[in-house]
């Protein structure tokens, strides 16, 4: 009886010493991290900065976005080192004229300098902004969204989510986990239509009261009437109430999964797509 008495004894501190231990915790990610802070705060005139936005948009927003806070390829300048130790240009400067070949930002050698002291008026004033937000997170970083399962991902990408009736690994899809990263991978697969490039558009076939076929791609749609570029290259504008149109759009599949997805099945399915390299 006494053995016993002790084994409970010792179990029962086991277990208490056990639920007394902390839970692992995780490092933060750096997408939750304050950006570092302006060295030497400054400030410049509303004309340059709408100026800078316009330049900027053009030549920049495609890899760092519109908004200069990460785009497909480029990083978030507010949140970039360079730009928080940057006075008036001196090292931002450099940097767009001369590049950075290994990361796939071209050189603007040809760049007036107006037109750079601009962009770095309004970088300088987006980084501003964003630090007076008071906020940590501007985006999604890769390691945020690894909490699913590559197997069960590929399962339901070959069973219940009927993915690869449209989709193949050694396809369509082939190298999708190198092209596109993280929260990209993740937009693309739940919203395809938003991405680069564009996915193929939907096709439409009307059949008109006289009896003429119709048949193209969809240029615009809704409830009332169908824009269908036909093969003249020639819009049509066809009412709904005029006759029947079929219309045969590959991204439906996707929208009606939006409503079938549970949490853990979009983060398998999103982690096993990583694996398709």
């Amino acid at each position: 009886m006494r053995v016993i008495l002790f084994s409970l004894w010792i179990f029962a501190g086991a277990a208490v010493l056990f639920a007394q231990q902390p839970a692992p915790v995780r490092a933060p990610s750096t997408a939750s991290q304050r950006p570092p802070q302006t060295v030497q705060p400054q400030t410049y005139q509303p004309e340059q900065i709408q100026a800078g936005q316009i330049r900027f948009s053009s030549q920049c927003g495609f890899c760092h976005g519109r908004d200069a806070a990460g785009g497909e390829t480029g990083p978030d300048l507010t949140r970039s080192v360079l730009v928080a130790q940057d006075l008036r240009g001196d090292k931002i400067g450099p940097m767009i004229r001369s590049g950075r070949q290994e990361k796939g930002m071209p050189a603007f050698q040809e760049l007036a300098e107006s037109d750079l002291n601009a962009i770095v008026a309004f970088v300088h004033d987006q980084k501003t902004k964003a630090e007076s937000l008071g906020g940590g997170r501007r985006s999604v970083d890769v390691a945020d969204l690894q909490t699913g399962n590559a197997d069960a991902g590929k399962q339901y990408f070959n069973g219940a989510g009927g993915c690869a009736k449209c989709h193949s690994a050694s396809g369509d899809l082939a190298g999708v986990g190198m092209r596109f990263q993280g929260l990209a991978l993740l937009q693309r697969m739940l919203y395809p239509a938003s991405g680069r490039p564009a996915p193929a558009p939907a096709k439409a076939t009307a059949t008109l009261p006289n009896g003429e076929t119709v048949s193209g791609t969809v240029v615009s749609r809704d409830e009332f009437t169908v824009v269908i570029r036909d093969t003249s290259g020639a819009n049509r504008n066809v009412s709904a109430s005029e006759g029947k149109i079929t219309i045969d759009d590959p991204l439906n599949a996707h929208f009606e999964l939006l409503g079938k997805y549970t949490d853990t099945d979009m983060h398998n399915v999103h982690a096993y797509l990583q694996t398709l390299r």
